[in-house]
């Protein structure tokens, strides 16, 4: 009985959590990151400002468990587009245009709240993030290699980071139509010299 009524409970607990969370993102996409206070979430989500506390000591903490969330559904996307196909070439442009897609979207809940946004987009688990993005597109990079497609004269590393630095652009585009150029632009850095 005592097994049963733990994993109850510990339902229950990642339940709230997931609603808090959720609580959130909803706030920052209607209102910007700025507007999410204690008293909105407790209200969002249904439950008591006391039991928020529970779960989280202030704002700043849920908005970092929310956005740590964010960034790991990114790199799963990535990483379920990586593995679709057989085709490398194509996975690695489906992986290129997703990665622009993101920083595009992004770039939408950063202006709001300039300040907070930047306190979000910082820190170690932000970097162990964007190493894994890194090596998940030099790996691809890697395995285009042998089709001839890739050019030879930069290393998979030095190219998945041109990449990564390239892509990080969408942020500042404003259209779906910009962001697709962005990427036929970097997969065109990529080929190998005329």
């Amino acid at each position: 009985m005592p097994r049963l009524w733990n994993e109850t409970i510990d339902a229950h607990r990642q339940a709230v959590h997931e609603a808090i969370l959720d609580a959130t993102a909803e706030l920052v996409h209607a209102h910007g990151l700025l507007s999410v206070t204690m008293s909105k979430i407790a209200e969002n989500t249904g439950i008591g400002r006391a039991t928020l506390y529970k779960y989280f000591p202030d704002v700043e903490a849920i908005l970092h468990s929310w956005h740590q969330r964010q960034v790991e559904g990114h790199l799963q996307q990535l990483a379920d587009i990586r593995d679709r196909g057989a085709d490398p070439r194509e996975r690695l442009e489906a992986v290129l245009h997703a990665y622009a897609r993101t920083w595009r979207e992004r770039s939408s809940h950063d202006r709001p709240g300039r300040q907070l946004a930047a306190l979000l987009h910082q820190g170690p688990r932000l970097a162990e993030a964007e190493q894994q993005v890194h090596h998940l597109i030099k790996d691809l990079l890697v395995e285009v290699a042998p089709t001839g497609d890739l050019r030879d004269d930069v290393a998979p590393d030095e190219l998945a980071a041109y990449c990564v630095h390239a892509l990080a652009a969408a942020g500042s585009l404003r259209s779906e139509a910009a962001v697709r150029r962005l990427v036929t632009v970097t997969i065109a850095g990529l080929r190998p010299p005329r």
